[in-house]
């Protein structure tokens, strides 16, 4: 009911308030004056002029072409060399770098593999790379750590924050859950910071940078960021102590054997891509063209997009840390990734969206909370908690989860709860003790009829019997979302 209501209400109250899906208005745009338009000119010409020079400044596109040009490639072509170029390029790479970029039969393997089968992959990783490296790069440095550890998120998740393997690990650098917890990656029913790229950079930055004091080895270190620092050890037993990576690679589990080599590969793969005739996909969105907003209240992306035309998606995908299309009210505040572009109709709108999505998540679900005697039906609001509404109405939180078969006291928005005064609240009756085996057995043929605001529970207790015969009663039966008339059986 909840849904419909807010589906109804969401697109009257757009057109009551005069805002169009792309966030224009009779009544909140500003006036169309002389000044307006000279600040917005010149703010245009500003926003241009900035988006204009870093893209110059950021692309490599144009160094590319004009060595793909150079060597006279089609665009078909796939070029293969001689291994001794192929290594001779590890070694210059090797030359400035603190990896041991080793090039031997099994990375030319590899890097011919990614060479011929993996160039959609590399195209499409040099396209998502505008978003992510330069700030992969910013952090490493900070930390002072090499910067060709940017790859490695590459290997991990292929430049994609949302992307979760079957072992559980998520986010760019494909934490898992305890592992991300202990480098400050923390995750609610809204949030999980494993996929934020900032967060989870700074946090691969000091696991890679621990990772690293252990065995002074960048190889073993990513050896140990893949395998576990417990793998590397029995390894590095069972290799008779030996303590460089391509010592102990064979006693490695087979995934961390290949695990340096992709490393190097793709390493190359990326410092190398035009002279494989290898462009980089188009890029959705760079770096340079996003800003930095802070939320003063919890928000829906769907109000977003309504009235400044920045759709859900685009908004997940810039702020892949919300596992829902809701953005919290957090201290501190939320802040969220923004493409440039929009900032100007953010600020002109701002008190707005704030506005309807109160009107729509808040509102609706206040005008539908109803009192029945003794019995309230309160719909959950954005930021309440079960202390919170037991306190309101003056009962305990455990009663409420009695009252509505709660088993945790997690809560979503729009939850329906029934909540009975002192008088009304029905009391659990004791099990009548019986030796008779017999009278254990259920009469068949006796139903009740769903009244309003009865749950499966307060049903048990007036008919004298249990949950769980109820539940074994009515197999089946959905007992969270009881509907007003339904018969179930009770003996």
């Amino acid at each position: 009911m909840i849904k419909h209501v807010n589906k109804i209400v969401f697109q009257t109250l757009v057109l009551f308030i005069g805002i169009s899906a792309y966030g224009q208005t009779d009544t909140l745009a500003p006036k169309d004056s002389s000044d307006v338009i000279e600040y917005e000119q010149f703010l245009r010409v500003v926003e241009n002029t900035l988006e204009g020079y870093y893209r110059d400044f950021s692309s490599t596109d144009s160094q590319t072409d004009s060595i793909i040009k150079s060597l006279g490639y089609d665009e078909d072509d796939v070029p293969e060399f001689d291994d001794s170029i192929y290594c001779q390029r590890i070694a210059g790479m090797n030359e400035m770098s603190p990896f041991q970029l080793e090039c031997n039969r099994d990375v030319i393997s590899v890097l011919k593999f990614f060479a011929k089968n993996r160039r959609g992959f590399t195209s499409v990783v040099l396209g998502r790379s505008k978003l992510y490296f330069t700030m992969y790069e910013q952090k490493l440095a900070e930390h002072g750590l090499p910067l060709e550890l940017k790859y490695l998120s590459v290997i991990e998740s292929g430049l994609r924050p949302q992307v979760k393997s079957r072992a559980g690990a998520l986010g760019l650098w494909q934490f898992m859950y305890r592992t991300g917890k202990y480098y400050g990656l923390d995750q609610n029913s809204y949030i999980d910071e494993r996929m934020d790229p900032e967060l989870a950079t700074e946090a691969a930055c000091l696991y890679l940078k621990k990772l690293h004091s252990l065995y002074d080895d960048w190889n073993m270190a990513l050896a140990a960021y893949n395998a576990g620092p417990g793998n590397v050890n029995k390894a590095i037993r069972r290799s008779g102590g030996k303590m460089t990576y391509w010592e102990i690679r064979p006693f490695l589990p087979r995934e961390t054997q290949g695990y340096v080599p992709n490393f190097i590969a793709m390493s190359y793969m990326l410092t190398y891509h035009a002279e494989h005739n290898v462009k980089a996909r188009e890029a959705k969105i760079h770096d340079f063209e996003t800003d930095t907003i802070c939320l003063k209240d919890g928000m829906h992306m769907k109000v977003i997009d309504s009235i400044i035309g920045w759709s859900v998606e685009d908004i997940q995908a810039l702020n892949p840390i919300y596992k829902t299309t809701y953005i919290p009210k957090t201290s501190p505040p939320q802040c969220i990734s923004i493409p440039t572009k929009l900032v100007g109709k953010w600020v002109e709108f701002e008190d707005s969206i704030y506005v309807l999505d109160s009107l729509i998540y808040e509102s609706v679900v206040e005008v539908e909370e109803k009192e029945r005697g003794d019995v309230t039906v309160h719909y959950v609001r954005r930021g309440q908690t079960l202390g919170h509404i037991a306190d309101q109405y003056g009962v305990k939180v455990r009663s409420i989860m009695e009252w509505n078969n709660m088993r945790s006291t997690r809560l979503a928005i729009g939850q329906k709860l029934t909540i009975y005064s002192s008088s009304a609240a029905p009391k659990p009756k004791a099990p009548v003790a019986s030796t008779n085996s017999q009278s254990k057995q259920p009469i068949t043929g006796q139903t009740h009829t769903i009244k309003s605001g009865e749950t499966l529970w307060t049903i048990a207790n007036r008919t004298g019997t249990t949950l769980e015969e109820l539940k074994k009663l009515n197999p089946g039966l959905n007992y969270r979302d009881l509907k007003v008339g339904q018969k179930i059986r009770v003996k």
